[in-house]
């Protein structure tokens, strides 16, 4: 299933071209296609001879690809197949992408369809090796994929694993997930290139013994909207996310953690080298006081009733805000149960914030539209310049979207 947070729809509509090569990891492509529609793109895709053996351009076609190509001379292709993808694509992306293939990209080898629609294509082009890996760490593919690099082709680096021949190592083709989102990045403008932006997550889990603790039931789903769009546009994302289980590209650092404190130490900690702050984690303000090391029994009890103490736990935006330097951004978020406004409002300037968005949390559960565990999300926006937004109901990418927007582009 697709990572809601990767739906994102700036692209609609806009083509892809899919190259697909001999290798036995072709049969990925047809999930790559899904995924890329299912993104609302339009896909072509062409089959060297060599693919053809593996899986069928009907296959492709089945799954709405259109235009399929599988030969320079074929009657049922254009007469100028080799150069429409240049004409109409906004980037095209070849997976799997054999060694032989990648020697031909390197080398403006254009002796059949792929290659030549390769060389005549002049927009972001992407290639997804996948090779047993002998092949791959070979000293002329990787002299051939560091020529590519500095072409300014993008390599999608393969996985390790266990390979179809039975030997272990680097050469898988990489996640059909990590592919689509490089396609988007490929594609977008990158307005946040050269900046650092941190993002923080999900629940946090504060525990009373080793089995019980006290927690929320945030998803993270806000915050990786958040840090997939900073990505998708260029900036150098690190995440601090609680106990979730979200999909993020490989190139997102990632400093997982499990308490308020945990949280506190690891955001505080980097804070200050980079020019934005995104703060959605849902960060437990309370702490049991811990039993110990062992579970507490409830034949202990000399009633049905239980009394825990709990002690405050660090303001992690409190803190980022007074410590906050000339030049960064701070963005805080508040789930509220009423006064929107006046909460978003309050807490803006007490945290020492550029932007405050608060979410009602007030109805939860299946088939709410906004707050924990939603898809959706309802939010006021206020900023430190006084300005406020009531949005409608809205995907969550479609609010980290525009977040983004106001925090580069409004913010002085």
């Amino acid at each position: 299933m697709l990572p809601h947070h990767l739906k994102f729809t700036v692209h609609h509509g806009e083509r892809v071209h899919l190259g697909v090569t001999g290798s036995i990891a072709a049969y990925k492509s047809l999930e790559l296609l899904r995924i890329l529609s299912e993104l609302e793109l339009i896909v072509s895709v062409t089959l060297t001879e060599a693919a053809t053996r593996f899986i069928t351009p009907l296959s492709f076609e089945s799954l709405g690809a259109s235009h399929v190509y599988s030969g320079m001379w074929t009657g049922s292709d254009s007469a100028f197949g080799h150069l429409e993808p240049s004409q109409e694509a906004r980037c095209m992306v070849i997976a799997p992408a054999t060694a032989n293939t990648i020697a031909k990209l390197t080398h403006g080898i254009a002796d059949e369809i792929l290659s030549t629609q390769a060389l005549a294509f002049a927009g972001p082009m992407l290639v997804a090796p996948a090779m047993n890996p002998r092949l791959w760490d070979a000293k002329p593919t990787q002299h051939n994929l560091a020529m590519l690099r500095d072409r300014g082709v993008t390599v999608i680096e393969p996985e390790c694993g266990q390979m179809a021949c039975g030997e272990t190592g680097k050469g898988r083709m990489p996640n059909p997930h990590d592919i689509a989102a490089q396609v988007l990045k490929a594609m977008t403008n990158p307005d946040m290139a050269g900046t650092r932006v941190l993002v923080s997550l999900g629940p946090t889990r504060e525990f009373f013994d080793p089995a019980r603790y006290w927690s929320n039931p945030s998803t993270g789903l806000m915050g990786a909207a958040l840090a997939m769009a900073a990505w998708l546009r260029g900036a150098d994302v690190t995440v601090v996310h609680g106990p979730v289980d979200l999909w993020l590209p490989g190139s997102i650092r990632r400093i997982p953690v499990q308490t308020a404190q945990e949280m506190f130490e690891a955001c505080t900690g980097i804070w200050k080298q980079q020019d934005y702050g995104i703060m959605t984690a849902a960060v437990s303000d309370f702490s049991p006081v811990p039993y110990g090391n062992e579970k507490f029994k409830k034949r202990s009890l000399d009633s049905d009733e239980i009394m825990i103490p709990f002690r405050t736990n660090p303001d992690i935006l409190r803190t980022l805000g007074a410590i906050k330097a000339e030049g960064q951004r701070l963005l805080g978020f508040c789930a509220e149960t009423s006064d929107l406004a006046r909460y978003a409002s309050m807490k803006l300037k007490e945290k020492n914030c550029d932007m405050m968005v608060a979410n009602s949390i007030a109805v939860t559960g299946p088939g709410a539209s906004s707050g924990f565990a939603a898809k959706t999300n309802q939010v006021l926006v206020v900023d430190s310049l006084g300005r406020s937004e009531q949005w409608p109901t809205l995907s969550k990418t479609e609010v980290a979207w525009r977040l983004l927007e106001w925090m580069t582009q409004l913010l002085p």
